[in-house]
């Protein structure tokens, strides 16, 4: 208990007394060049007391600074040791060394070493915010030092606006903010004249009252007038000290505050100075930025397009159904399929096989309970759906008060006249050239026509019974059209709307249309008055074409007719004689020849003996919806063997694709070219951050003796890039954005297309974001040079 209470005693004793504050022991440093060797310190041991004024003599070359280097840790010794508080420095790393100049030292040089992009309160601030002092307390600390050196009326002004002596208050004000234990002086007066120098001496005289001083000087006058203690240096050797201080023992009791500055203090650093050059950045940012211009514009003219194709393919969902036929390709195996084109060995042999598209072509069974599915669909997916019934109309119409036979047809009549057609006609599907349009599920959302033709003559159709004749774009209409309704016509005569609407004709069923012979035959009745007069009459209630010239057809020019008045037709014949007795027979009714079940089967629903359509084709609303249709469709697959699969065509889903592919190839291509003006420009960075690493290598030094880590220096020039990138990416941005009017007027003028290059404000900030990632990778490598450069080295640069 006793040694405790001694010890104790007599670290209080050292401290009233005066604590060893810094000690030299046997410390050696030599300078090598070539085969020659200068001892700078050649065996130098000396001891400082906490609070005294310390002036170093000697001449030139002596070693004078070289000691002052390395007792502020800006320079290493090779043998010895330098002692803080009891603490040897032997095993101290970098970032110790960058602790103990930033929170124990403080410099105050020759040539002042102020940064002249930075305002005098933010240069005196400086290696606070290396210490992480918050910055409220950081400004008063620093308007309390420049107060405490005569500088209250000059806060606001930059170091270009002051005197040397001004100057050198400045840079003892910044060296005594952050109230370290030393202030260390090389020669502060050397560049002022007598008066200021003897102020400036006066001033460093005031602080040494709390703190140790050590001032490498020429003038022997100047430090007999203040300093307390004269140490008299000479080829790196102590030859005298006035004031010697002896005591060995020595108490540990050194603590060392880790450094940091934060990314922001680096940004608003290399900000300060970035603007003191505005020219050359405003250049530089716009060299950098022209491949992001060149980036800007293709993506701006891709999407553009890109958005008109889609707005084109959403127009035109209703023109590209989903289609489900009764035979459909497989995709999946006919991707399996896909065999190899390279010749194989000749073996004497050859190989059979089926075509492989025929390998891939899947059959359909469509089923009532897949078309109640159907029905159900969700309206706000697809409002339209068609169905293909294959039943085959059985018409009569009036040509010049004459009944005759007639069909929607675009064939030619005198090809389809003969008994020969008209029974072949009745194995059609349902009736060549003519059309059923989509059945609308939910009446308020308006109908499939309303939305997508324009009415020219007549009423919307709204009954079973109601016809429409459909046009193209230009009004015109398949000749053999009309000469299939009876009308006499020639090649480009014009029809007044009002001679077709309201055209009359009769629908048969198949016990009036067809008579029985002996032989269980059958073919048509002979047409008669009273044959027409026992049909369903119908009516041409409209003409209607394309609501615009880009629209593709969606039904064949002609007569169209709708799903109601299939089912109508299937409904009354499905129980006709006809139908029974070719469910009876294995022969065809009309011909007598043997049917196979596929054939049967299409003169089945032919004659209307079926409900069950032979395929269905949905119109989705949107793009979005179409996506759920082919999910609800999906689900109906989902568990079932493959032969009970219902598999679909998404006929926008190619064109879309291929569109969307070829433009998508374009823009990877022309986006790959402007590319190489990125590299160009991230090279470029990097050798303009190499030329600001050399303008301010002084900076790099003053920021090392206030503290500064390797990678706080490394941060600053990051920084530095970073707001260059940023800035670059924005003039980028901002000029690719402006160009798109004048690329916009000339692609009218071109094409009549408006708005197409259209800049994706993601791609825009993507765009800067890759802007500034490459500059930051151009200019770190020489970031990292910058923060390897030696401080002693770097503060003697000019």
């Amino acid at each position: 208990m006793l040694k405790y209470l001694t010890k104790i005693l007599t670290y209080l004793t050292k401290i009233l007394k005066g604590t060893i504050m810094l000690q030299l022991k046997h410390l050696k440093k030599s300078y090598h060049v070539g085969d020659t060797v200068t001892k700078a310190l050649d065996d130098v041991s000396i001891s400082f007391r906490k609070q005294e004024f310390v002036a170093i003599l000697g001449p030139s070359g002596s070693g004078k600074t070289t000691m002052l280097n390395v007792i502020g840790g800006l320079d290493r010794y090779d043998e010895g040791d330098l002692v803080i508080n009891g603490k040897s420095t032997k095993s101290f790393k970098d970032t110790d060394w960058d602790a103990y100049r930033n929170n124990s030292v403080g410099f105050v040089f020759q040539n002042y070493n102020l940064i002249s992009h930075l305002s005098i309160i933010n240069n005196v601030e400086l290696g606070m915010n290396l210490s992480g002092v918050p910055a409220k307390e950081r400004r008063q600390k620093a308007i309390d030092a420049l107060i405490k050196v005569g500088l209250k009326d000059h806060i606001h002004k930059n170091p270009n606006q002051l005197s040397g002596g001004q100057m050198q208050r400045v840079a003892i004000a910044r060296a005594i903010a952050n109230d370290p234990d030393i202030l260390l002086c090389d020669e502060p007066t050397g560049a002022l004249d007598t008066e200021t120098s003897e102020q400036i001496m006066q001033l460093i005289k005031e602080l040494a009252e709390d703190r140790l001083v050590i001032m490498v000087t020429h003038n022997p006058e100047l430090a007999q007038e203040f300093a307390t203690r004269i140490v008299n240096f000479q080829d790196g050797k102590i030859l005298n000290d006035s004031n010697p201080f002896d005591e060995s023992d020595e108490v540990d009791n050194f603590q060392l505050k880790r450094t940091k500055m934060s990314y922001w203090n680096a940004i608003k650093l290399s900000f300060t100075n970035i603007m003191t050059k505005k020219g050359r950045t405003i250049l530089t940012s716009f060299a950098s930025s022209i491949g992001i211009i060149s980036i800007a514009v293709v993506l701006s003219i891709s999407n553009g397009f890109q958005q008109q194709i889609n707005t084109t393919m959403s127009k035109a969902l209703a023109k590209y159904p989903v289609a489900i036929a009764p035979t459909a390709t497989d995709l999946t195996a006919a991707s399996q399929r896909k065999q190899s084109t390279k010749n194989v060995k000749n073996h004497g042999y050859l190989t059979v096989e089926k075509d492989q598209n025929e390998q891939s072509a899947h059959v359909n069974k469509l089923s009532p309970s897949y078309v109640d599915y159907i029905k159900k669909l969700n309206p706000d997916y697809a409002n339209n759906i068609s169905y293909q019934r294959g039943v085959n109309l059985n018409l009569l119409g009036k040509v010049q008060g004459k009944v005759q036979r007639v069909q929607f047809s675009n064939s030619d009549p005198e090809t389809s006249s003969s008994p020969t057609a008209m029974r072949s006609q009745a194995l059609s599907n349902i009736g060549i050239g003519s059309s059923v349009f989509p059945t609308t599920l939910k009446k308020s959302n308006g109908s499939f026509l309303k939305e997508n033709y324009q009415l020219l003559a007549g009423k919307w159709p709204t009954k079973a019974t109601d016809l429409v004749l459909v046009t193209d774009n230009r009004n015109t209409v398949n000749i053999n059209a009309l000469k299939n309704l009876g009308f006499k016509v020639t090649n480009g005569k014009k029809f007044k709307f009002s001679t077709l609407i309201g055209q009359e004709f009769s629908l048969v069923s198949n016990n009036d249309y067809y008579q029985a012979l002996p032989n269980e035959m059958y073919i048509p009745n002979k047409v008669s008055q009273k044959m027409y007069d026992r049909g369903d009459k119908l009516h041409l209630a409209a003409v209607i074409r394309p609501k615009n010239e880009d629209s593709m057809a969606l039904l064949a020019t002609g007569i169209a007719y709708s799903d109601r008045l299939s089912q109508k037709v299937i409904t009354e014949n499905k129980n006709s004689a006809i139908v029974k007795a070719q469910k009876a027979s294995s022969t065809s009714v009309f011909t007598g020849q043997k049917l196979s079940a596929t054939m049967k089967k299409s003169t089945l629903q032919a004659l209307g003996a079926t409900t069950i359509p032979t395929g269905i084709m949905i119109y989705p609303n949107d793009f979005d919806a179409k996506d759920k249709v082919l999910d609800y469709l999906d689900k109906w697959n989902k568990g079932k063997k493959k032969k009970d699969q219902i598999i679909y065509t998404d006929l926008s889903s190619a064109v879309t694709t291929m569109t969307g592919g070829l433009l998508g190839g374009i823009t990877t291509v022309l986006v790959a070219f402007a590319a190489i003006s990125l590299i160009t420009s991230m090279i470029m960075i990097g050798i303009l951050t190499y030329t600001s690493v050399i303008e301010r290598t002084k900076e790099i030094g003053v920021l090392k003796a206030l503290g500064a880590r390797k990678k706080d220096i490394t941060r600053v020039f990051d920084a530095e890039t970073f707001i260059l990138g940023g800035f670059a990416g924005i003039i980028g941005v901002v000029i690719g954005y402006l160009l798109t009017f004048p690329i916009n007027s000339i692609i009218y003028k071109l094409t009549d297309l408006v708005g197409v290059a259209q800049l994706n404000p993601v791609h825009a900030l993507i765009l800067v974001i890759i802007s500034t990632i490459l500059t930051l990778l151009g200019g770190h490598l020489p970031a990292r040079m910058a923060a390897k450069k030696d401080a002693a080295i770097a503060l003697r640069s000019e």
